[in-house]
Parts: C-alpha cells; sequence; structure tokens
C-alpha cells in the first residue's frame, strides 16, 4: 500500500480551477456551504465517481478506506460508483503499476492525486475536464 501522507507535489481535482485566496472578497464559505448540501454534493461525488470509473478501464485500481480494511481489487463499477455516492467513508484509490493514488475524503469538495505518471496525469486531466472540473497543479 502506498504511503498514507505521501511526499511531494499533488495535484487537487476541483469545482474551481484555482485556489481562493485567503483574502478573497469573494464568499466562498457561502458558495462551499451550498456545494456540501446533499443534492449539491451528490453530483459533484457522481462526477468523482465517473472519473475514477473510467481511470479503472486503463488501470487495475485498488479501493480502501485508510482504517486499513481490506483492500478491494478492480471493485465491481456499480458498488464502488455507490460506496463514493454514499460519502460514509474517506476512501484511498491507489493504482498499483503507476504508484499513484488518489483519495476522496467524505466532506471535501475535491480529490487529491498523488504521484501521477505522465499518462495517468493526462487521463485525469481529459476526464476531469468531460465532467466540468479541473485539474490544478502544485504550485510553482
Amino acid at each position: 500500500m502506498i504511503d498514507l501522507f505521501p511526499e511531494g507535489p499533488y495535484w487537487v481535482i476541483d469545482f474551481l480551477p484555482e485556489q481562493v485566496p485567503e483574502n478573497s472578497p469573494g464568499q466562498f464559505f457561502a458558495v462551499e456551504k451550498y456545494f456540501l448540501q446533499p443534492a449539491r454534493l451528490g453530483e459533484l461525488r457522481r462526477r468523482f465517481a465517473e472519473i475514477l470509473l473510467k481511470l479503472s478501464c486503463y488501470y487495475e485500481i485498488r479501493v480502501c478506506s485508510p482504517e486499513g480494511e481490506q483492500e478491494e481489487i478492480d471493485p465491481d463499477p456499480e458498488a464502488l460508483s455507490a460506496r463514493i455516492h454514499a460519502a460514509e467513508e474517506d476512501l484511498l484509490i491507489t493504482f498499483p503499476a503507476e504508484g499513484s493514488l488518489i483519495t476522496l475524503n467524505r466532506d471535501d469538495l475535491y480529490m487529491t492525486v498523488y504521484r501521477p505518471s505522465e499518462a495517468l496525469l493526462e487521463r485525469v486531466k481529459a476526464l476531469a475536464l468531460s465532467e466540468g472540473l479541473f485539474l490544478r497543479g502544485p504550485k510553482q
């Protein structure tokens, strides 16, 4: 299993194209609260599920929670989608052949991608855009 807190750069799959500055005059927290409502969060999680399911067409994936439960190797698509939609647990999705990890926490509006290969990163970017989401890379 890949370290739970990998070092190094990471990418974020998000509904916003860039991180909101701390001193922004906008209303980020009100918008965040809106997107955390069950219907809106459900739609966002549907998009995350679509990305992960499509990635599983190209790669073996392994899914577990950080609590160390048994890893599921290439889980059934409907079961994985239901698990993502339920938002009852944090999930770790590993790509063993790539040495990569995607995390999805139950109350987050984003997924985090750690140590992606170039090919995986390109696929994640294309799939995120197809779902109306953005891929933000490490700060330069």
